[in-house]
């Protein structure tokens, strides 16, 4: 009877397996939060060592030209002004490009060519950022070159590799807003009489706009990121740029090449962490903007 009894009232195996799964999930986030904290601690203990010991100052950081290590000169402007201007540019013309062509494949492409081309921008997700970097060396800089004059490194072909890189991120992401909207929506534009081009205008579009503002942010924010394939063609230089055509230096590029070669404690060491700090910020900033504009859309 006693046996009858704690089977009848106890737990089932089903109720057991749910309170495990509920535990190790706990578990695992309770980890993953421990470790973005002591990330975020490590990176502002570090990032902040400059200032608090007096070896650099706040503002000369964030609007100094200079960019000196070898004479404790660290001003982080033109790597800052540098990294924001190619992950714009490189936005800006991607998104067109990247609507255009998540538009073609939702909305005007036969079903044969969507199953063709949609795996093909999958794929180019997945490439590794080396591979455009080397794409970056043997086409576009020496396009540059020919077009423009000069060396070819700089800006401009920094710009190309980051548009080549984010361009099928933000393709596929506009895709997915694309194929969110209701079909009744658009079944309801065509009973009233509007045109394909009319559909697309006045109601995917309007009603997608949240997914593809979030695409571009998310390709803005990857381009941001960026270190090698744009190491690769930019020229890093760290030095204010004047033209489109000059060569420069992003954070990612300055981190890259300098951490190695400095001497843990020392202030140019510590100037390197207070970027890092920088590009964490930066980097959280945008991902603050994709919830808000996934909040509103």
């Amino acid at each position: 009877m006693e046996n009858w009894h704690t089977y009848l009232t106890g737990a089932s195996k089903e109720r057991q397996q749910e309170r495990r799964g509920r535990w190790l999930t706990s578990l695992a986030l309770l980890v993953i939060g421990a470790l973005v904290v002591t990330i975020l601690l490590f990176l502002i203990a570090k990032g902040v060592r400059l200032f608090t010991t007096g070896e650099g100052k706040l503002t000369e950081f964030f609007f100094s030209p200079t960019w000196a290590p070898g004479a404790d000169v660290f001003g982080a402007a033109p790597m800052i002004v540098t990294s924001l201007i190619v992950t714009v540019v490189a936005g800006l013309i991607g998104l067109p490009f990247a609507l255009a062509v998540a538009l073609a494949v939702t909305e005007i492409l036969s079903p044969v060519a969507k199953k063709l081309l949609q795996p093909v921008i999958e794929l180019l997700v997945g490439i590794p950022s080396v591979v455009y970097g080397l794409v970056g060396l043997t086409v576009i800089v020496p396009a540059v070159r020919q077009l423009v004059g000069g060396t070819g490194f700089g800006l401009v072909a920094a710009v190309g590799v980051l548009y080549l890189m984010i361009m099928p991120t933000m393709t596929s992401m506009a895709i997915e807003a694309l194929q969110a909207v209701p079909k009744q929506q658009r079944q309801a534009s065509a009973g009233l009489g509007a045109t394909r081009w009319q559909t697309i205008h006045r109601v995917v579009l309007p009603a997608a706009r949240g997914g593809i503002l979030t695409a571009m942010i998310f390709g803005m924010a990857r381009a941001f990121g960026e270190a090698l394939a744009v190491q690769m063609v930019i020229g890093n230089a760290a030095i204010m740029p004047t033209s489109l055509q000059s060569s420069a230096a992003t954070l990612t590029s300055v981190l890259t090449t300098g951490m190695g070669n400095t001497i843990m404690g020392t202030a140019a060491n510590d100037a390197l962490w207070a970027l890092a700090l920088v590009l964490l910020a930066m980097s959280l900033l945008f991902n603050l903007g994709m919830r808000l504009v996934t909040k509103k859309g």
